[in-house]
Formats: structure tokens, C-alpha cells, sequence
């Protein structure tokens, strides 16, 4: 899956990703990065973003970030088994593993 599909499977659950309301970087490696921004009552979903600065960054593969937003891979587990690491704000992982699982 491109990134650029990424970003259309997030935007599809922006209603959902509002609740968040705190910015989220998914280092996806060498495939690039998304910003994931649901302050401001808006979700905004960058690809590729010029200004890095979040809250909490998610480091994973890009095949591992499918299956967490398909609901295919348990983010706890991707944790667990160190196929998610994060930086940054723990409680802010947790609020939107949350928020994908609905």
C-alpha cells in the first residue's frame, strides 16, 4: 500500500481520530512520514510533513501501519513485540490505539 493510500485509511476515520486531540508522527523509515494533527477541532493529515514537531512520534513499518489501521495488529502487541516503538507521550499511543480500534 502507498502512502498516499495511508493517508486516505486515516482520513476515512477522521471522526474517530478527533477525539485525539494532540498531533501524532508516524515514522514509517525510508517510506517516509505522516503528521497526523486532531488539535484545533480539525484532523489534518500530512505526507511527508516539512515541520516534524509532535507530540508523540510512532516508529513502524509501513506494512505494520496498515495492519493497525485495518484493525489487523493489536498496538499493544506491535509494542510488546517491538514492532511499534514510541517516543514521546505514552499516554497519547495509547489514547489513539483507542481510537483505532473503534
Amino acid at each position: 500500500m502507498a502512502l498516499e493510500d495511508l493517508v486516505g485509511e486515516m482520513q476515512s476515520k477522521a471522526d474517530q481520530l478527533k477525539e485525539l486531540n494532540h498531533t501524532v508522527l508516524f515514522d514509517l523509515g525510508d517510506d517516509g512520514k505522516i503528521l497526523l494533527d486532531a488539535t484545533g477541532g480539525d484532523v489534518k493529515i500530512t505526507l511527508n510533513p516539512e515541520d516534524e514537531d509532535a507530540e508523540t512520534t510512532l516508529a513502524l513499518s509501513v506494512a505494520n501501519m496498515e495492519k493497525l489501521i485495518a484493525g489487523d495488529l493489536n498496538p499493544m502487541v506491535a509494542f510488546t513485540l517491538g514492532k511499534l516503538k514510541v517516543f514521546g507521550s505514552k499516554g497519547i499511543a495509547l489514547k489513539l490505539s483507542g481510537l483505532l480500534d473503534k
